[in-house]
């Protein structure tokens, strides 16, 4: 088996520098969460433990920075749906889909102006998270479906729509979106036969 030809002193910098860009990312993904205006990049960087110029090595702009948070919590949210449904029964999968599905919304907050104009660029494809997002729904409603959890007359973007719907009218207000999401899981449980 061949080693590693790096030497030790530029694999420990590799490894200092991801962990700074995974730092960089998490931090940004607090920030935007948490802000209503968007978060300055001094902010996230201080948030982070690194500084501006190590920010900026990884992220050169807002827009390239944004993206990454995007893209990762699309990612987590997509995968996360395989992950539920390998550990719960599809109804439980699909319930705590819908806290990843307002996290992620919820990440949004603090990136909102920079993330319209990078869909007005076409820099972020709204069709293609939806899809990925629809995708992820319609593997646990399948599940859910086939094991009699759910009703069968329900769609990925039935729930979809459902969701962006509650959220947006519960807002920050976390304790009614999760009432709000137990009555939509409610109304998904099959109807008795008769």
């Amino acid at each position: 088996m061949a080693s590693d030809p790096t030497p030790p002193a530029q694999q420990q910098l590799r490894a200092d520098a991801a962990r700074n860009r995974e730092s960089v990312l998490a931090a940004a993904t607090r920030a935007f969460a948490a802000a209503d205006p968007e978060p300055s990049m001094r902010e996230i960087a201080r948030s982070a433990g690194v500084g501006v110029a190590t920010l900026y090595r990884h992220f050169p702009t807002r827009e390239a920075l944004v993206d990454a948070v995007y893209q990762d919590q699309l990612v987590r949210l997509t995968t996360g749906a395989n992950e539920l449904l390998e550990a719960y029964p599809p109804a439980r999968a699909l319930r705590l889909w819908m806290n990843l599905f307002a996290d992620w919304l919820a990440t949004k907050h603090g990136m909102t102006d920079t993330l319209l104009a990078m869909v007005d660029t076409g820099e972020i494809s709204i069709a293609h998270s939806r899809r990925e997002l629809l995708a992820a729904i319609a593997g646990i409603l399948d599940a859910g479906i086939a094991a009699g959890e759910i009703r069968g007359d329900t769609s990925a973007e039935d729930i979809a729509d459902a969701l962006l719907g509650i959220l947006a009218v519960s807002g920050k207000r976390e304790d009614q979106a999760q009432r709000l999401l137990d009555l939509l899981m409610d109304g998904l449980k099959p109807r008795p036969a008769g």
